[in-house]
């Protein structure tokens, strides 16, 4: 079945249709319209997946969505253009282009964390850049899953797009196959197995994936305000964020400041028994409850701790100076469980970030724009912020992706569409001047080009 429609698609892509841009456009408004149209259905869907409520379906994945589809549909013409290059002296006379060329058959492989967003916006963008797609949703959210799979025949041919549901064998299968492009967004362990999949054919592919990502909060914080926006973005979808601070880095001064803050802000959020709030999200099932769940043992937990197993509720959680060889320090989180650790100077905070593989994320808390600043420089990851949490992947202008462990590859805005797009180089060469100095014999030509050489 799996190489039946890969051949469907590739027959398809033959056809020329994808690379009309017209055409493309046209798909675009189409996809959106059906998704505004079922706008209730999915709130509904990513409900009943993980208890998500209509705000946050709102902010983090719907309007994430309309907003992409709104900026391919007003720029996809001028993208797909040929680009005017500055052509090289050598060259003269001649006119060099860029051609944002599709690959052809592209996969995308969607996560369950926000598994309307993360599945429909690459694909927008690859359908954007004249592609076909083969969308494999997460299993761990099936009722997301299943929508996704009725709006998208809806909306397209199979052989344009189509999504293949199921778990594991199913990805396997498809992975199995060649590709001209793989797009996948989960984890690092599952990243790796993409990689080596995609190795086998040459096949290029973006990795997003995750991390312990560190919070770094100096002296000289706002801790009021720091507070805020860490419970903000380390509980939004119950810590299940990829870009979630995974834990903090404190100056030991202010420690039990900020965790009086810390406490208020919870209580703000999601009341003092978050348990009963709409607000406040579940975990996606019960191997991650588990393995979360597993993580307070033992812990010193001084805000939260609570857990129900029937309900996967695990509360806003924060632990107190764990062991770094805790479970809790091994490995991402990515859970409501928030991590703090304190530190006396900053070579703690070195010992400490450089234990592990380079983050997706970054945050430094601080008022002194030196030393946030001093933090930026000297650590590599893949994005962050200073003084917040999580908004950098608000800004379609700025690349989103990893960095080493963390992933490969970034997207968002106009970079999504050259994610999916070949950038193939067209030098047009005039014919009404040839200079005889390139051309074999060599003999007597080489004090001549030197000259030349040095003088571009």
């Amino acid at each position: 079945m799996v190489s039946e429609l890969l051949q469907s698609q590739k027959n398809y892509f033959k056809t020329g249709d994808t690379k009309n841009v017209a055409f493309r456009k046209q798909v675009l408004k189409n996809l959106k319209t059906e998704l505004i149209k079922r706008e209730n259905e999915i709130i509904e869907a990513l409900a009943k997946d993980f208890r998500k409520s209509a705000y946050e379906s709102v902010l983090t994945e719907i309007a994430v969505v309309n907003s992409d589809l709104d900026l391919m549909i007003k720029n996809v013409s001028k993208w797909a253009k040929p680009k005017r290059v500055t052509p090289a002296l050598l060259n003269f006379p001649s006119t060099d282009k860029l051609y944002s060329e599709p690959y052809g058959q592209t996969l995308i492989i969607a996560p369950w964390n926000y598994p309307y967003q993360l599945a429909i916006a690459p694909m927008a963008a690859s359908i954007a850049a004249g592609n076909t797609v083969v969308l494999k949703p997460s299993e761990l959210t099936p009722n997301t899953s299943a929508l996704l799979k009725n709006i998208i025949d809806v909306v397209f041919s199979p052989e344009h797009v189509s999504v293949l549901e199921g778990g594991v064998d199913v990805s396997t299968k498809l992975l199995e196959q060649c590709w001209d492009y793989i797009f996948f967004t989960g984890s690092v362990n599952v990243g790796k197995i993409v990689a080596k999949a995609a190795a086998k054919h040459l096949t290029p592919i973006t990795l997003e994936l995750g991390g312990k990502n560190p919070c770094i909060i100096d002296e000289t914080a706002n801790i009021e305000l720091t507070a805020k926006r860490i419970v903000w973005g380390k509980f939004l979808n119950a810590g299940q964020t990829c870009i979630a601070p995974d834990y903090i880095l404190i100056h030991e001064s202010i420690k039990e400041t900020f965790y009086k803050a810390l406490q208020i802000e919870i209580e703000k959020a999601y009341s003092s028994n978050p348990s009963t709030s709409e607000d406040f999200c579940r975990i996606v099932n019960d191997k991650n409850f588990l393995r979360l769940a597993k993580m307070l043992d033992n812990e010193n937990c001084i805000i939260g701790g609570q857990t129900n197993a029937e309900t996967r509720y695990i509360s806003p959680t924060v632990i107190d100076e764990p062991s770094l060889d805790s479970e809790v320090m091994k490995d991402e989180i990515f859970g409501p469980i928030l991590p703090v650790i304190s530190y006396k100077d900053e070579t703690k905070i070195e010992a400490i970030i450089s234990k592990y593989e380079k983050p997706l994320s970054l945050y430094v808390f601080s008022t002194s724009s030196s030393k946030a600043r001093k933090v930026i420089e000297n650590y590599s990851f893949g994005g962050g912020c200073i003084n917040d949490t999580v908004i950098h992947f608000a800004n379609h202008r700025l690349p989103f992706g990893g960095v080493g462990n963390s992933g490969l590859g970034a997207y968002h805005g106009k970079l999504s569409f050259n994610t999916f797009s070949h950038q193939k180089a067209v030098v047009k060469k005039g014919n009404w001047l040839d200079l005889p100095l390139r051309y074999a014999p060599y003999k007597g030509k080489l004090k001549k080009v030197k000259k030349i050489l040095k003088w571009l």
